[in-house]
C-alpha cells in the first residue's frame, strides 16, 4: 500500500471530500493538522512548491495536489494505480 500523506485544516470541506475519496478507495493515510501549527504549515508549502492552501496530497512523497486534482486523478483513472502500485 502506497504512503499517503494529507495536510489538513479543521473544518474545511475540501479536505473532508479528499478524505472520504481516499477512504472510500480503502485506502490507509496520515493526516497532518497545520491549523494551529506554524512549523507544519510551512513544511507543506514547502513541499506543496508554495502553495498554501489544504488539503495538499502526497502519495509516496508525489504532490497529487489538493482534493479537485485528487478527483480528477481518481476520474482519470489513475489513482488506483497510485494508491496499490504493483
Amino acid at each position: 500500500m502506497a504512503k499517503i500523506e494529507v495536510y489538513t485544516s479543521m473544518l474545511c470541506p475540501y479536505c473532508f471530500a479528499a478524505k472520504r475519496l481516499l477512504k472510500s478507495k480503502g485506502a490507509e493515510f496520515t493526516e497532518i493538522d497545520v491549523s494551529m501549527d506554524a512549523a507544519k504549515r510551512a513544511e507543506m508549502t514547502e513541499r506543496a512548491g508554495g502553495l498554501t492552501s489544504v488539503p495538499q496530497i502526497f502519495i509516496d512523497g508525489r504532490h497529487v495536489g489538493g482534493s479537485d486534482e485528487l478527483h480528477a486523478l481518481d476520474a482519470e483513472g489513475g489513482l488506483d494505480p497510485l494508491l496499490n502500485p504493483a
